[in-house]
């Protein structure tokens, strides 16, 4: 892999990370309007759950190991890793309306910072490169970060949220 990409992508990852930190300190207020008898507090505690396991099941590391085929060539494994997040994304996104903007863009961002990894690896990939090559890479990537992985900072972020609600 070249080191200009892989700088670039530990810098951005690094700068989500400062990202999520900032808004981690901050606290979260619960907006409460008049009662009406009606109570989202169940609803938003669903949401930050299936946001969790959406974050579980997109995060590199989860992904490749669940969606790892081996007989596939680098370019066919990057395919279906995107369209698998697509498609995990696309299955939650009626979850936004119950969590904070904060939630939701970490969400997003993880998302989008997920598909940009794996598009930039498997471009530096030789074009004969198999899944295997691909999936090896991204998890070096992953492990070889300074800071915590992005899935992770997320998965802090909604835990955090998801207990001032309930505190």
């Amino acid at each position: 892999m070249q080191e200009s990409t892989l700088s670039l992508v530990l810098s951005i990852v690094a700068l989500l990370v400062s990202f999520f930190v900032f808004f981690l300190t901050k606290p979260w207020k619960d907006d409460k309007s008049e009662d009406d008898g009606f109570s989202t507090r169940p609803l938003q505690l669903q949401a930050y759950e299936r946001l969790v396991l959406l974050c579980e099941r997109i995060s590199l590391p989860s992904l490749i190991s669940r969606v790892s085929q081996p007989g596939l060539t680098a370019r066919d494994m990057q395919v279906f890793l995107i369209e698998t997040i697509k498609q995990e994304f696309e299955y939650n996104l009626t979850q936004q309306v119950y969590v904070s903007v904060i939630a939701w863009d970490a969400v997003r961002n993880l998302r989008d910072q997920s598909m940009l990894v794996i598009n930039q690896i498997a471009n530096v990939l030789p074009p004969d490169a198999r899944s295997s090559d691909l999936n090896k890479q991204l998890l070096e990537v992953i492990m070889n970060q300074q800071e915590k992985a992005l899935h992770t900072i997320v998965l802090e972020t909604l835990n955090y949220e998801a207990k001032q609600l309930l505190g």
